[in-house]
């Protein structure tokens, strides 16, 4: 693995984003238009008093986490559509770049609208609505650590996907992550779901993270059981997609298929 083809790509990557209006509406526009609604609804059910629950403080962490989340799939997923779109997918496969290399590199892209994406949202939570990110300490970081990797995971599940069935299943690269919302229990715990689907939520990363960050937020104590909950599901589910997109793309390769993705 050399860093430098690592760099140029991720460079190749950042220097889209300078003139696309598109590409920086998909970091800043739509998630801080979610920002301010379900601000503002917090607010609005702040003001009703629901037993002395602090509404914002819930929702706010809930969205902003959930956002974050859903940045690093898509970052990972669109890194590679965009070699797609373009028809540069077989291009840069022909150079000296690894596997191991181009994943990297998705995961370094992920990383930087992440941290871009956190940066600007948790300073509108604050300026608008007093909401301060770091007032729990560190005991929120290692659960923002496993969304990012369970968004990383998603991201690369859902490219996988693509490269088996072709670009019929793009829409996956920005629709899979809500289908797992209901069960994640971003806004609700786990508990108000059926029984059924509490073994659903009980199996995702994003469950444990969500109901480790309301503890967190209830308590100030670190909830050892979600968070060990979520770094074993985690490494497991980050294990077996790795092992699927690798064997999907060997498929695709030696099938000569790489051209007819576009």
């Amino acid at each position: 693995m050399k860093l430098h083809r690592i760099n140029a790509l991720l460079i190749r990557h950042l220097y889209l984003y300078q003139r696309s209006v598109p590409r920086l509406m998909d970091i800043f526009f739509w998630p801080i238009i979610e920002l301010l609604l379900w601000g503002f609804l917090s607010v609005y059910l702040e003001k009703m008093s629901f037993g002395g629950l602090n509404v914002i403080t819930v929702l706010l962490g809930a969205i902003i986490f959930w956002d974050l989340m859903s940045q690093s799939q898509r970052a990972i997923s669109t890194t590679f559509l965009e070699e797609v779109w373009e028809r540069n997918l077989l291009n840069i496969f022909v150079s000296p770049l690894r596997l191991s290399e181009f994943l990297v590199s998705s995961v370094l892209i992920a990383v930087v609208r992440v941290v871009i994406v956190g940066l600007v949202m948790a300073g509108l939570a604050w300026g608008l609505y007093h909401f301060n990110l770091l007032y729990f300490g560190f005991y929120l970081i290692p659960f923002m650590l496993n969304l990012f990797v369970f968004g990383w995971t998603l991201g690369f599940l859902t490219t996988g996907i693509i490269l088996r069935f072709g670009s019929a299943a793009q829409v996956l690269a920005f629709g899979l992550v809500f289908l797992l919302q209901p069960f994640s229990a971003v806004f609700y715990p786990v508990s108000v779901l059926p029984q059924s689907l509490q073994y659903v939520a009980k199996v995702l990363p994003s469950s444990h993270v969500f109901e480790g960050m309301r503890s967190v937020i209830a308590t100030g104590t670190l909830p050892v059981n979600d968070l060990i909950w979520a770094i074993g599901t985690n490494i497991f589910y980050l294990a077996l997609v790795l092992w699927f997109f690798s064997r999907m793309f060997a498929r695709v390769k030696d099938r000569g298929m790489l051209m007819k993705l576009d």
